[in-house]
C-alpha cells in the first residue's frame, strides 16, 4: 500500500499541469487565427496574442515558449490576419513580453528540476525512515496507509512498522507529540528502538518499556522537551492463533470478526515517555484469534475527524461494510476515502494498519 502523500498535490503545488493548461496557448492561437481569417474587417486581437507567451510559461519550457513567442510576432505582422495593423510600439511590447516569458520559463524549469530532486530525496528519506509495509510478514498479511497533515510534506508524527522476530510477528502503530516535520526526529528514534527491541526482547511488554526509555532519555537531553507518544504494540504467535496486545495511551485495536467491528478490551497504560513505574508493571492482553479475523489499527486522525457539524467519524459503524470482502490494502484505502468524504479538511496525520493473520490449514 502506497504511503506517500502525492495524491494530494495539485498542479499549483508541484504536480504536472493538466492537459487543458498545456493546450490553452495553442487553442488561443487557433481561435485568433480563425477569427481573423473569417472576419472581413480588421480585428484588434493583438492583446490576446500578447497573453500567449505568459500562458506558455505555466506548462512549457523556454524553447517552446520562445517558439510560441515568435509565432505571435509573426502573426502580428502577417497582413492576411487583418489584426488592425498594430503599431511599432505594440509589436515591441509583445516582443518584450515574449522575451521576458522565455526568461521566466527558464527560471521555472530550473526550479522545477530542483524541486523534483528535493522531493526524490524526501521520498528516499521517507522510505528509509518508515519503509512501506510488506504485503506479508510471516503468517500475517499487512497493509499500511499514511497521510501527513502538513501539506507538502511526506513525513509527520505518526509511525508504524511490522517485523518478524523469534517470538512471532510484532507490529507497532503510534502517534508522537505534535505532527509534521517537528516530530520526525522522535519518530526516527522510536522506530530505531522498536526494531532493535523486536530482536532482543523476549516479551512484548519489554519492547514497550524500551520505547518508553528511549523517549525518557531523549527528553532528558533537551530542557523542557516533554517528549511523549501514544502507541499500540502487537505480537502474533507463530501459529497466528492468538495475538498479544499492549496499549500505551493509544486507541485500542479494532477486531473485525464475522461482519462486526469491536474495540478490543485492553487495559491501557500511560503514553510512552512518561516512565513505566516498577511498582505498576505494564500488562498485556492476549486475544485468541479465529479463522478470518482481522485487526484494524488507526491513529486518532481517523476517529477524531469531524464533519462540518462537528460530528466525529463513526469508525466502528462504517468499518464492517468497508472491510466486507476486502483484502487489507483495499480496506485501508476504502476507510481513507470514506474519512475524506466525512471530513474533507483533514487537520491531523492519518495512519492505518490492517493486519490479517493467515493461520496454516491443518491437514
Amino acid at each position: 500500500m502506497g504511503r506517500l502523500d502525492g495524491d494530494r498535490r495539485g498542479w499549483l503545488r508541484g504536480a504536472p499541469p493538466p492537459g487543458w493548461v498545456r493546450a490553452l496557448p495553442l487553442v488561443l492561437i487557433v481561435c485568433v487565427c480563425v477569427a481573423a481569417l473569417v472576419s472581413s474587417e480588421p480585428l484588434d486581437l493583438g492583446f490576446l496574442l500578447g497573453a500567449i507567451p505568459p500562458l506558455a510559461v505555466l506548462s512549457y519550457g523556454p524553447v517552446a515558449t520562445g517558439v510560441l513567442g515568435v509565432a505571435v510576432v509573426v502573426m502580428l505582422n502577417v497582413p492576411a490576419f487583418h489584426l488592425d495593423q498594430p503599431g511599432q510600439t505594440d509589436v515591441l511590447t509583445v516582443c518584450f513580453v515574449a522575451a521576458l516569458s522565455v526568461f521566466v520559463a527558464f527560471v521555472r524549469r530550473r526550479r522545477d528540476l530542483q524541486l523534483d530532486i528535493e522531493r526524490t530525496i524526501a521520498e528516499a528519506a521517507q522510505n528509509a525512515l518508515v519503509p512501506p509495509v510488506p504485503e506479508r510478514v510471516g503468517s500475517v498479511r499487512c497493509a499500511g496507509l499514511y497521510r501527513a497533515a502538513q501539506r507538502g510534506t511526506l513525513v509527520g508524527g505518526d509511525f508504524f512498522d511490522v517485523r518478524m522476530s523469534a517470538h512471532g510477528v510484532r507490529a507497532v502503530l503510534g502517534d508522537v507529540q505534535g505532527h509534521g516535520l517537528a516530530a520526525v526526529a522522535t519518530v526516527a528514534s522510536l522506530l530505531g528502538a522498536f526494531r532493535e527491541a523486536v530482536l532482543d526482547q523476549p516479551a512484548l511488554e519489554a519492547v514497550a518499556a524500551r520505547l518508553d526509555r528511549r523517549l525518557v532519555v531523549d527528553s532528558a537531553r533537551v530542557a523542557h522537551a516533554e517528549l511523549f507518544a501514544t502507541a499500540v504494540l502487537l505480537e502474533f504467535t507463530p501459529g497466528a492463533d492468538a495475538v498479544r496486545i499492549v496499549v500505551c495511551g493509544h486507541p485500542p485495536p479494532v477486531l473485525l470478526r464475522d461482519g462486526t467491528a469491536t474495540e478490543v478490551d485492553v487495559v491501557p497504560w500511560t503514553p510512552l515517555g512518561l516512565g513505566i513505574a516498577d511498582d505498576a508493571p505494564l500488562t498485556s492482553h492476549v486475544l485468541p484469534l479465529r479463522h478470518g479475523d482481522r485487526l484494524f489499527l488507526a491513529s486518532d486522525g481517523v476517529s477524531e475527524a469531524r464533519d462540518a457539524a462537528g460530528v466525529f467519524y463513526p469508525l466502528l459503524d462504517r468499518l464492517p461494510s468497508l472491510a466486507a470482502g476486502a483484502d487489507p490494502a483495499t480496506t485501508a484505502d476504502r476507510v481513507w476515502r470514506d474519512v475524506l468524504r466525512h471530513c474533507p479538511a483533514i487537520r491531523d496525520d492519518v495512519t492505518m494498519l490492517v493486519l490479517a493473520p493467515a493461520r496454516p490449514r491443518r491437514r
